[in-house]
């Protein structure tokens, strides 16, 4: 989405993608936190220079040393979706135990880490997904609710599944209709997160919605997130995330790794729907 204009963050060409990875901190600018990094095998979050490619800069506090046991493969996707699922369930949208958390897109990487999530902290979670056959894999990773968008509008599911006015948390990357019905999902009381906009289209909302039942709706991005947050909070934050991913709860699936010179082969692999996991280049 980034490559063809469609993402949030747009690229000021001449442009490199890739805005997530792990390699090794050859130099340093200055600084204290510079001089901490320097040797050390880091994951790196990069959203001005990009990561396709040998050899890369950015801040040092865009980098994090990774532990020995975390493999490069784990230690690349650290970032985005790790990150991303604790910061919006746990520090935004704090979802208290027992609580129904509805979710769309359930099916993605991102969406499975919810699942897991939702089974360490004792959360439940509704999940919509797009193709019938993944109810089954998603129950077996402990989804305690899947419904398909093709059995109906999502808010009367949801409604219909709880016998209640509507959920109290939710989250959508997708937008258009799906995003629109899971606003209309939202309770009393509801908050929903918006961090993506897969189907290219825009929601729809009638702000009598939301303001009849004290509801509100917000949009989500990381790296805004973060930069908000004082440094220890952010450290204890990555901490837990990376204590999470070797516990298995935020673990990646890897569908593919590609040397660099088949970028192209990567990229056109990765945009097939239906994968299962994520596309790494591996630059050597």
């Amino acid at each position: 989405m980034y490559i063809e204009g469609r993402y949030g963050l747009k690229p000021r060409f001449p442009a490199t993608p890739g805005f997530e990875g792990v390699g090794v901190v050859e130099a340093t600018g200055g600084g204290l936190l510079g001089w901490l990094r320097k040797g050390k095998r880091v994951a790196v979050i990069n959203d001005r220079i990009g990561n396709w490619q040998e050899r890369t800069i950015t801040s040092a506090r865009q980098v994090l040393p990774v532990p020995s046991d975390l493999t490069d493969e784990q230690a690349a996707c650290f970032f985005v979706n790790p990150a991303t699922a604790v910061a919006m369930t746990k520090h935004v949208l704090a979802v208290p135990p027992g609580e129904w958390l509805l979710q769309s897109a359930a099916g993605s990487a991102l969406g499975k880490m919810i699942i897991r999530l939702g089974k360490t902290y004792g959360y439940r979670t509704i999940n919509v997904v797009r193709r019938r056959e993944q109810v089954d894999e998603l129950k077996a990773l402990g989804a305690d609710v899947v419904l398909v968008e093709s059995d109906g509008p999502i808010d009367e599911q949801v409604r219909r599944t709880l016998q209640n006015d509507g959920v109290r948390y939710a989250i959508d990357p997708v937008g258009g209709v799906v995003g629109t019905q899971v606003i209309a999902s939202l309770g009393r009381g509801g908050h929903a997160l918006l961090f993506g906009l897969l189907s290219g289209e825009s929601v729809t909302v009638d702000p009598r919605m939301l303001i009849g039942g004290s509801k509100r709706v917000e949009g989500f991005w990381l790296a805004d997130w973060a930069k908000k947050q004082r440094v220890r909070r952010i450290l204890r934050h990555f901490r837990e995330v990376r204590s999470l991913i070797r516990s298995g709860a935020l673990a990646t699936e890897i569908a593919e790794s590609f040397p660099l010179e088949r970028v192209r082969e990567a990229v056109a692999f990765a945009a097939r729907p239906g994968n299962t996991g994520k596309v790494l280049l591996r630059i050597v």
